[in-house]
């Protein structure tokens, strides 16, 4: 088993290690496949590397799976796991720029908007709309990749529409199509068919008994109390 170079050193055999690179080694030297270290160890150990959070996330590009909390519930805040190892970004060539990191083409990002309608896919705005928040600020569309989890097990990065306010906070959102599909057998008839009623126009409509209860969660105690009371007396 070759040795491997040292996390600390920033250069090996004549050539530079980047902060992709030195993050990697001190993973497997210092942390372990399956443990736990928090963003204060990972700046203690780099503190010359103002962006060694964002090379540590690079890393799951190539293969490295690195938990957060909201991967794993068990973890705290500012708490991560080293999971399982990836590449091994310390060869040359294994360092390379992941296909799904490739740029897109003007033609491949316009199709991307077109296949999304035009709207961000997070919280619905669309291309050059103002937001509900009353500001001036109007949405601008970008493309990020989301990584998907798939029916098998596997994972596959795609490409999605975001607007530039939402992918702000976006950083490392994970989608699980299979929990979705396995949601979708257990729907009821008439749940599948509203379902699919929203999917075929891409937007949710509210049936007047979900307006219904909109209003009612408006209404003050006295006023919930009296429309309690006629729902009763209608149900005998």
């Amino acid at each position: 088993m070759a040795m491997l170079p040292s996390w600390q050193d920033k250069t090996f055999e004549g050539k530079k290690l980047g902060g992709k690179i030195r993050a990697a080694l001190w993973l497997e030297a210092e942390v372990g496949e399956g443990n736990i270290f928090t963003k204060a160890q990972l700046r203690q150990a780099f503190p010359d590397e103002a962006q060694i959070d964002r090379r540590v996330r690079d890393l799951r590009d190539h293969g490295w799976r690195i938990d957060i909390s909201r991967d794993d519930p068990r973890l705290k805040q500012e708490e991560q796991r080293y999971v399982s190892k990836g590449a091994e970004v310390w060869i040359p060539g294994q360092a390379k720029t992941a296909k799904h990191k490739n740029s897109l083409t003007e033609a491949q990002r316009r199709k991307v908007w077109q296949d999304d309608n035009f709207l961000c896919r997070t919280c619905g705005v669309g291309v050059g709309e103002s937001y509900d928040d009353g500001g001036i600020e109007l949405s601008k569309l970008n493309v990020a990749r989301r990584e998907v989890l798939m029916a098998d097990g596997s994972a596959e990065f795609q490409y999605v529409t975001e607007c530039k306010r939402c992918g702000t906070r976006s950083s490392e959102r994970q989608a699980d199509l299979g929990e979705v599909l396995a949601t979708i057998k257990a729907l009821a008839p008439l749940e599948r068919k509203v379902l699919a009623g929203w999917i075929e126009a891409d937007r949710r409509t509210l049936s007047p008994l979900e307006k219904l209860w909109g209003v009612y969660r408006t209404l003050p105690a006295e006023s919930r109390a009296a429309v309690k009371q006629a729902v009763a007396d209608d149900g005998n």
